[in-house]
């Protein structure tokens, strides 16, 4: 849903496209073509000469493609930058999640929120600073603020090429906001695509949540001993005690007093008793009308001196009520009607940190802990099952494209042997895309990346649409398989090249970065808004380069093993072997 407006805008311009090429085309050609002039036989050049070469050693060609086929995702495995969900963007603002444990007021958070504030005020390569203090509402990139959140400031960098780059402005702040008394100040950026919240969210689950808490206190600290893991919580309630008030409900009967009863005269001591509302004038909502006691009243000593009026006088609700202190409890979250627990990490953004080996090493040591033995079942959630459901659904999305391709192509071509043909280049043409990812130092992103190869598979077909046609065209003619392959060769390597390039250089400055804009006169290289894009179009750029070469060389190779020859000589030696073979079944075959 992210990304489906770029397929539907893709889909519109070549149908467009397509109807000009089909109409409008050959009506201008008709008005002002000239007549084409045969000028004189042309002398082959180098693609030829390589070209007759690669089909006189045609299983040379196709082993060196198999070889490179199997070499180029080893190498990438070993040598490639793994892979991701969404590319990193370079971000416009930031966030400063303060978090501290304890029953502080109002006015505690606020001071301890401002010292980091402070901090953080007239820092090289900001520009605003917007705080809120407070528990409750977002964190500020559209996720819910953890319990222990008292206040999350948001700032605004200054444009990207007067600063430094925002992950070394992040590293600097996660230096400056430690040692501040009380608090812990988690420092991020929003993340680029749709919100996924922390990298790694390990979602624990139980039937019977008695251990569920301890559960999570030990996956955090094995979290904690995962490298590159950072701002680590146990998504547990920040320790805190609730007062328990028990009534007698016998002693209190004696007084002919109930617990609703009880209830009233206790709210004068918490939130008060309502008594009524009260509409301004021109005010849309009512406000409360509360009785309560004075603030300096309302203490825990006040709640054990309170007075209730009964029928027999003014009687202490000490006598029929006991204050007993309870583990605060929080937010109870429930999956599926499943107690459930997420524990939450980030991922240090440094060379060579590559988020998939994180996460797989965070699997390995929860594999090691054996939650299930417990009754604790986990799962990777957020980024991780997001990365998942996505990856499944581009494969669909690429199979169901291959599959209507192969249906386009049966009925224009009658002929499985074509068909294979030219599916076979389109899968063999991602190798180009792995290779693009080892020069340029990438990872695969799994949707980006993966939307590039689905793209690079229309413009594959069409190259090798061109070739084979013309080839069948040919031998229908009578043409011998050497010199029809050898005269398509000749007749079609213009086209191809021609298509590739135009489709290679019309993507080719968004992957190296470049923008020109053409409002303002201004070009810029590796501006945030090219970002978005690089990996896909570096996918499109060298997956398509690779797969020229495969139509080219390795497709006419491949013609050159699957097809027949029609040469008389051949012909002739073919039959003879089939007759050796004939004599030779029925001299086995016993007389009737």
């Amino acid at each position: 849903a992210f990304m489906k407006y770029m397929p539907i805008t893709l889909i519109a311009t070549l149908s467009a496209s397509m109807a000009y090429a089909l109409i409008f085309t050959p009506t201008l050609g008709a008005l002002i073509a000239r007549p084409h002039k045969e000028e004189g036989v042309k002398r082959d050049g180098a693609y030829m000469w390589v070209a007759k070469r690669a089909i006189g050693h045609p299983f040379a060609t196709l082993l060196v493609t198999l070889a490179i086929l199997v070499a180029v995702p080893v190498a990438y495995g070993k040598y490639g930058k793994g892979v991701e969900f969404f590319p990193n963007v370079e971000p416009e603002f930031g966030l400063l999640n303060v978090h501290a444990r304890g029953n502080l007021s109002l006015e505690e958070k606020n001071l301890a929120v401002s010292e980091a504030e402070k901090r953080i005020l007239g820092w090289p390569g900001i520009k605003t600073v917007y705080t809120r203090v407070g528990r409750g509402g977002a964190s500020g990139d559209g996720q819910q603020a953890s319990e222990d959140t008292i206040g999350v400031i948001q700032y605004e960098f200054v444009d990207w090429r007067q600063r430094k780059k925002a992950q070394a402005i992040l590293d600097d702040l996660r230096k400056v906001m430690t040692g501040i008394p009380g608090v812990d100040v988690e420092v991020s950026v929003p993340q680029a695509g749709p919100p996924t919240g922390k990298a790694i969210q390990v979602r624990l689950s139980a039937v019977d949540p008695a251990g569920l808490n301890a559960a999570a206190h030990e996956v955090a600290t094995a979290l904690k001993g995962v490298p590159d893991t950072i701002d680590i919580a146990d998504g547990l309630p920040p320790p805190g005690i609730d007062w328990a008030l028990k009534v007698d409900r016998a002693k209190a009967a004696q007084y002919g007093l109930g617990p609703a009863a009880i209830g009233t005269v206790v709210q004068l001591v918490t939130t008060g008793l309502k008594l009524s509302e009260y509409r301004p004038a021109g005010a849309d909502d009512a406000v409360d009308i509360r009785l309560r006691l004075p603030q300096d009243r309302r203490t825990l000593t006040t709640l054990d001196t309170l007075r209730i009026e009964t029928a027999q006088g003014s009687v202490p609700i000490a006598n029929f009520v006991t204050r007993e202190p309870k583990q605060s409890t929080g937010v109870l979250n429930r999956i599926d009607g499943v107690r459930t627990v997420t524990v939450q990490a980030g991922i240090a953004e440094r060379p060579g940190v590559q988020a998939d080996d994180v996460r797989n090493t965070v699997k390995a040591k929860l594999d090691a802990m054996n939650l299930a033995a417990k009754g604790v079942r986990w799962k990777m959630a957020g980024a991780d099952e997001e990365q998942a459901q996505a990856g499944a659904f581009l494969s669909k999305a690429f199979g169901a494209a291959i599959f209507l391709i192969f249906v386009v192509l049966l009925a224009q071509f009658n002929k499985f042997l074509s068909v294979g043909l030219v599916l076979t280049a389109v899968l063999m043409s991602t190798i180009g895309v792995f290779l693009g990812l080892l020069i340029m130092g990438q990872p695969f992103s799994i949707v980006m990346t993966g939307i590039g190869v689905i793209a690079l598979a229309g413009v594959v077909v069409n190259n090798n649409i061109v070739l084979i046609d013309t080839y069948d065209h040919l031998r229908k003619e009578g043409w011998d398989k050497t010199e029809a392959i050898l005269h398509t060769c000749r007749e079609r390597a213009r086209p191809v090249v021609l298509t590739a390039v135009t489709a290679i250089l019309g993507v080719l400055p968004i992957a190296f970065g470049f923008n020109l804009e053409l409002v303002n006169h201004e070009t810029t290289l590796g501006a945030p808004s090219t970002q978005w894009w690089i990996a896909l179009s570096s996918a499109i750029v060298f997956g398509l380069a690779y797969s020229t070469v495969l139509t080219l060389i390795v497709t006419p190779s491949l013609l050159m093993i699957v097809t027949r020859s029609n040469n008389s000589k051949v012909m002739a030696w073919l039959a003879r072997i089939k007759g050796w073979f004939v004599r030779r079944r029925e001299q086995v075959q016993p007389a009737e």
